[in-house]
């Protein structure tokens, strides 16, 4: 019984690292794991009674990006696998057959976007990391400037994953258009969150993962803008087209479409809901001494506020959160076990001290007012107690 009051009294503050799965999307995936588990590969009814299922989980994949008919939406296993197929393939298409030498991308990147850059670097390309301003961002100018001749892509997150800052998309979508460059944008911490559009971003190359918008982990997309070559990562097989072979993932389809609909439906309530949610999270801890909001507050998803607690180790915090059942963040959960400074916090030019501070809470529809007013209590105590024993305050 003591157990089940304690799992009831958690709350769950990190969702840019995943999602609870919501429990329509469960309820629309359980036939498939149960019922209808045919390959729709196969040519018996097994299979083929799969297909209306999977053809109205991509509809609905489709209309949430606003992709058109003739473009493609390949299913893939998360977003990291469609960054690594984007660069990789990049690099196969425009670098060794063209000639092409050069990637454009930021510092932000999510380590899925850098560490596959660094691995092209090792092959010979050519890669700019435009800096991020005082504010957290780019500007479209910077990439304008940065492209060259030899530019194969240029890669810009859409959201950042640990500020939530929005960066200037359809700019940089506008000018890629009108300097003939690729454009992706790794769209993971927008979809769910702000309204996502590939045609009115220009992109030709578009990341996400179901798992950060309350589907199930273990699949993502890519979008292809039609036209677009990109040669595979896998070969096996003619799945999706030829472009990504491998069995699909029946269950995970259509709960990721069912995702995908439910997040564009829930846009407005993220905006007005959980938005002010964050508000009066954040306007309650900016009112601890020596705490800041790293980033613009303006240009951000609704849900997401990265702060900096002078005197106290982010690790310090979490540990303090985690013993009152509240869960948070210093940064990527990808990179998580790796306890370098925040790499925004760098970015933006905070000292080394000040960088090891950083605390990111990110909330969800499934968060409620009083679970906010728990933590803004545990983290003003947690606060006063860190502070009391550190060294550097």
């Amino acid at each position: 019984m003591r157990r089940i009051l304690t799992l009831l009294q958690r709350i769950y503050l990190d969702n840019n690292a995943t999602t609870r799965i919501d429990p329509k999307v469960k309820e629309i995936m359980d036939p498939f794991l149960r019922d209808h588990y045919g390959n729709p590969s196969s040519l018996h009814q097994f299979g083929t009674e799969t297909h209306p299922a999977i053809a109205e989980a991509l509809d609905k994949l489709y209309k949430g990006i606003n992709a058109r008919d003739i473009d493609d939406v390949i299913i893939t296993s998360c977003a990291t696998e469609s960054n690594n197929w984007v660069l990789k393939g990049v690099y196969f298409d425009e670098c060794l057959k063209k000639g092409k030498n050069h990637i454009v991308t930021t510092v932000a990147e999510h380590p899925a976007v850098r560490s596959t850059c660094n691995f092209l670097e090792s092959l010979g390309v050519e890669v700019t990391y435009l800096p991020i301003n005082e504010h957290g961002s780019i500007t479209a100018e910077q990439v304008k400037e940065a492209i060259t001749e030899k530019t194969a892509l240029v890669s810009v997150m859409w959201a950042n994953n640990e500020t939530g800052l929005i960066f200037p998309i359809e700019e940089i979508g506008a000018i890629c258009k009108e300097k003939g460059v690729l454009f992706h944008t790794d769209a993971v911490q927008a979809i769910g969150k702000i309204p996502v559009d590939v045609l009115k971003a220009n992109a030709d190359f578009l990341s996400f993962s179901a798992h950060k918008f309350h589907g199930p982990k273990g699949i993502g997309g890519l979008y292809i803008r039609s036209g677009v070559g990109l040669t595979p990562l896998f070969h096996g097989g003619e799945h999706m087209n030829g472009r990504r072979s491998g069995t699909l993932n029946v269950p995970y389809i259509v709960g990721m479409g069912e995702a995908m609909k439910l997040a564009v439906e829930h846009l407005d309530y993220e905006k007005e809901v959980v938005g002010k949610l964050r508000d009066k999270l954040e306007e309650a801890l900016l009112k601890i001494p020596d705490v800041m909001v790293v980033g613009d507050r303006i240009h951000r998803v609704p849900n997401t506020t990265l702060v900096s607690v002078r005197g106290i180790e982010g690790e310090a915090m979490l540990w303090d959160l985690n013993r009152s059942n509240i869960a948070a963040s210093t940064g990527s959960a990808c990179a998580s076990e790796d306890l370098e400074a925040n790499p925004v916090m760098v970015a933006i030019g905070a000292s080394k001290e000040l960088a090891h501070t950083a605390i990111r809470l990110s909330l969800s529809r499934f968060n409620t007012e009083a679970e906010i007013d728990k933590t803004i209590e545990v983290f003003s105590q947690a606060a006063v107690r860190l502070r009391n024993i550190s060294s550097s305050y």
